[in-house]
């Protein structure tokens, strides 16, 4: 068809994945992750094989009904798709992802270590990589070549810290491919890359300068990535131009903030179960209402907020009793350690300021631990802040979901480490997230602030939402796409 091109999206989640329904008949679930969401219209305009692990007992007993190879799956609008699920030996899936993947890159790439104290790179890490990280990368490449076997002219879509060794092996074995990486996750400046051993910090980075792109969200991170290919490989990097030469190869950095789909979230206002939970929310809500949304991630820095909400309490004594910090986080990664520890933290963070605050049938802090993105949307409509104060994020979607759909002139208190502070900034509140005494204060300028002004943050930050939306991040990596390989563009 006309302007179809052929796409091979790879990532570690897949846009649906299998299992048993009570009765026992094979069922079909959404996968999960925003990953999903973003790439969903690229499915609907594009010819795409969608190529992804096998994560639960039923995508491996379908994978293996189809021998590994790609089959037809139907998205929810109807489109249909190739998807390609990839098997993995168990243990080594589980050092690829628990040991490698999370924690070991998102906490570098979060600056999450308290590096006196951590981390000891063990045995234990060595062997994930060269027994688990560097499998998986392997069987991801095998799968990529494979389907480039079956469509030539197809081009590459790689996403995420999953898959940075998967570049160099698919370019090894076909030096024609036209590939491009988007990194999801903040990029740390170079010195922070030297916790990682040499042979392993070096194999990261020639791993993704085997791509023609390598696409970030802000040109914070991008200018960090440029920076640490000098320093790690020694890279012949030219910023103004956003490029990098290594090993006779071309790579061009990139920095496009991914939007979300606002259509999406003007019908998901008024859905039915949304208006049911946000009727639950407006009878118990107090005169002001402070929302965060957040998986319980140690990146999130949910227990500084909590201090912060506390502090806030402390020093302005007027707000007591009449505001509530509603805290709506999806639990996240509890089979690892460091994640069901600060899990715990957030749950003791919480009782503290309550034990010390609470009165006459009033909570200051309502923790709801649970996936319910029906309620979080409801939420988001009732704010008159939302805290977002990330240690560091690569984006941040839910600073730019709930000035969507808020009804109350909330106002949008923001790291900022937050990748999504580059666009948002301006209209909001921002906070720097290690400083709790600066939250408070932000928090108490936020509730306090005049509603005219409240009214003018949240309407410009709604406009560059709808106006820089998801459509337009995907024309973004598809227009850079014809800039380096215009063959893979089919007018």
């Amino acid at each position: 068809m006309d302007g179809r091109r052929k796409l091979l999206v790879v990532a570690n989640r897949g846009p649906v994945s299998y299992g048993r329904s009570e009765a026992g008949e094979r069922v079909v679930l959404r996968g999960g992750g925003g990953l999903v969401t973003a790439l969903r219209s690229l499915v609907a305009h594009h010819d795409v094989t969608w190529i992804a692990s096998a994560m639960s007992e039923e995508d491996r007993v379908v994978a293996a009904e189809h021998g590994g190879d790609g089959f037809d799956e139907t998205a929810r609008d109807g489109s249909v798709y190739r998807l390609r699920l990839v098997a993995h030996d168990p243990s080594a899936y589980d050092w690829y992802y628990n040991v490698v993947a999370n924690p070991t890159l998102w906490f570098l790439q979060h600056y999450m270590w308290g590096l006196p104290y951590g981390p000891d790179l063990d045995l234990g890490l060595h062997h994930a990589w060269f027994n688990g990280y560097l499998p998986v990368n392997e069987a991801f490449a095998g799968a990529v070549v494979a389907e480039l076997e079956r469509e030539p002219e197809a081009a590459v879509f790689l996403h995420d810290y999953h898959l940075y060794l998967a570049p160099k092996l698919i370019r090894e074995r076909r030096p024609d491919a036209v590939m491009t990486h988007f990194i999801h996750i903040p990029w740390p400046q170079s010195d922070y890359w030297t916790v990682l051993p040499e042979h392993l910090r070096r194999a990261v980075h020639e791993g993704l300068l085997a791509n023609d792109i390598v696409g970030f969200h802000t040109e914070r991170w991008k200018r960090n990535f440029l920076r640490a290919c000098l320093d790690v490989l020694g890279a012949e990097v030219d910023e103004a131009e956003g490029t990098v030469v290594h090993a006779g190869r071309r790579t061009v950095v990139t920095s496009h903030p991914i939007g979300i789909d606002p259509v999406e979230f003007d019908e998901l206002k008024d859905a039915p179960a949304v208006l049911e939970e946000e009727q639950l929310i407006t009878a118990g809500r107090p005169e002001f209402l402070v929302l965060r949304v957040d998986r319980t991630d140690p990146s999130k820095n949910v227990v500084r907020g909590f201090r912060a909400f506390g502090l806030c309490l402390d020093l302005h004594q007027d707000l007591r009793g009449r505001v509530v910090l509603l805290a709506l986080l999806d639990p996240s990664r509890q089979d690892i350690p460091e994640y069901s520890e600060y899990l715990a933290a957030m749950q003791r963070e919480a009782r503290a300021v309550n034990d010390r605050f609470h009165g006459e049938g009033w909570t200051p802090i309502d923790l709801r631990i649970a996936d319910n993105f029906a309620q979080a949307v409801a939420a988001y409509k009732q704010y008159d802040v939302l805290l977002v104060n990330a240690v560091f994020d690569g984006l941040n979607l839910v600073s730019k979901e709930a000035p969507l759909v808020n009804d109350r002139d909330g106002v949008l208190v923001l790291s900022e480490n937050a990748g999504a502070h580059e666009e948002l900034g301006e209209w909001a509140v921002t906070v720097n997230p290690f400083d709790v005494y600066g939250q408070a204060q932000a928090i108490y300028a936020a509730l306090t602030m005049p509603v005219e002004e409240r009214r003018r943050r949240l309407e410009e930050t709604r406009a560059h939402v709808r106006s820089h939306d998801l459509a337009a991040w995907i024309a973004a990596q598809l227009a850079d796409l014809d800039a380096v390989a215009p063959r893979v563009a089919q007018h």
